[in-house]
C-alpha cells in the first residue's frame, strides 16, 4: 500500500516538472525583415503561430503527449532557423 501511495503522490509532481520544462522552451524568433523577404518573414510568422498553438495543446492535454509536442516544437524552431539562414543567404547574393 505504501508503494501505491508513493506513486500516486509523485504523479502530480512529475506533471509539474514536465509542465515547467515545456514552458521553459523559448519560442522561435521572428527575425526576418519583411521589407526584404516578405514571404520568408510570413513563413517564420506562421511557424511562430504553430508553436503557440502547440503550446496551447500541451496545456489543454496537461502536457501528457509522451514528448511528441516538445519534439514538434523543437522542429518548428529548427525550421525557423533554416528560414533565417535562407534569408541571410539571399542577402549575400544581392
Amino acid at each position: 500500500m505504501n508503494r501505491r501511495r508513493f506513486v500516486l503522490g509523485c504523479a502530480p509532481a512529475m506533471g509539474l516538472i514536465a509542465g515547467s520544462i515545456a514552458i521553459a522552451q523559448n519560442p522561435p524568433p521572428e527575425n526576418i525583415d519583411p521589407r526584404r523577404h516578405e514571404h520568408m518573414a510570413k513563413a517564420q510568422h506562421h511557424i511562430r503561430e504553430a508553436w503557440d498553438e502547440m503550446s496551447a495543446a500541451q496545456v489543454a492535454n496537461d502536457y501528457d503527449m509522451s514528448g511528441h509536442a516538445a519534439h514538434a516544437k523543437d522542429l518548428l524552431a529548427q525550421a525557423s532557423r533554416e528560414i533565417k539562414a535562407a534569408a541571410e543567404a539571399a542577402n549575400q547574393h544581392r
